[in-house]
């Protein structure tokens, strides 16, 4: 049998302090991160992610930072396949891998495993689009009817995203999305997980709101627009999807008032947080540590100590 992989994981919702928490962690044990979230992937998103900054990355090694342009797709299974293989090269390295973040179906599709599907194909994709400009979802939610009734089924016929992903596999393959269901990765051997979770919601909703204002104070709408400035990105691309991202995208494009960016920016996140806070009580093997603890990283700290 294969060695068990030597790693640990913190998750956490944003702004619960895991990046902190993560270098003291990394440090103690001499681990280094593998980061799961799903924007900090894409280079150019630096102040909206709240990226861990350039020193912090000099005491640590991090991984999967930086490795995407922002108009190439990243999925929850090339996340599995890179985190995989990382853990494994950390681990010849003598070392532990710590994995860090809050993209929980990054999570769930490590510890579970994760159907196998057909790569995405942006040009495909961008047919499908054109088509349903001209012709509207509910037109390619028959087409896809007649090619794969059991998905057609089950969606709705302006649900654009999943008609759009059904459509481009049947045209990629020839075979209908269902068909490569249960196909699954390998699931991660259980590692353990800890999770910075606040007893108290209002101090995580004080943090956010502070975040939100520094990120905006550090030129987070200049960051957005040099990323529109591209031209080859859009709204609609899951990474100006990201929270934060969006709104400011909206407001710099006139859809939305930009007074009102700061506080649907700061709803949006909570939002976010929300959503993390229930996925992690879906995971009931996860270790609590109070976040909002006055000794959490101590805290924290210590009950890795005891599953070491």
């Amino acid at each position: 049998m294969p060695p068990v992989p030597r790693a640990f994981a913190l998750a956490g919702p944003t702004a619960s302090g895991k990046t902190a928490a993560a270098l003291a962690l990394a440090l103690e044990h001499d681990a280094e991160i593998i980061s799961v979230d799903s924007a900090l992937v894409y280079r150019g998103m630096d102040i909206g992610t709240a990226k861990p900054s350039a020193e912090e990355r000099a005491q640590v090694p991090h991984h999967l930072i930086d490795i995407r342009d922002p108009r190439d797709p990243y999925s929850a299974a090339d996340f599995v396949r890179d985190a995989q293989q990382l853990i494994a090269q950390v681990n010849a390295r003598g070392k532990p891998a710590l994995l860090v973040g809050g993209t929980m179906l990054y999570f769930k599709a490590l510890f579970e495993g994760l159907d196998e599907m057909p790569p995405a194909n942006p040009e495909v994709r961008a047919q499908i689009e054109a088509d349903a400009a001209e012709r509207g979802w509910p037109a390619l939610h028959e087409v896809l009817a007649l090619r794969d009734p059991e998905t057609a089924a089950r969606l709705s016929p302006n649900d654009s995203q999943r008609i759009q992903r059904a459509l481009e596999v049947l045209r990629t393959t020839g075979k209908p999305i269902s068909s490569f269901h249960g196909q699954r990765t390998e699931p991660m051997p259980q590692m353990p997980l800890f999770s910075l979770e606040p007893v108290d919601r209002a101090w995580l909703h004080a943090r956010i709101e502070q975040r939100f204002d520094a990120m905006l104070a550090a030129g987070f709408l200049d960051e957005v627009k040099r990323l529109r400035a591209r031209g080859d990105l859009d709204a609609e691309m899951p990474s100006m999807r990201c929270v934060g991202y969006r709104q400011a995208w909206e407001a710099l494009a006139g859809d939305t008032p930009m007074d009102d960016l700061r506080d649907r920016g700061i709803f949006a996140t909570r939002q976010l947080a929300k959503r993390q806070l229930t996925w992690l009580r879906g995971m009931p093997q996860r270790v609590v540590v109070a976040a909002d603890a006055p000794d959490a990283i101590g805290q924290l700290a210590a009950r890795v100590r005891e599953a070491s």
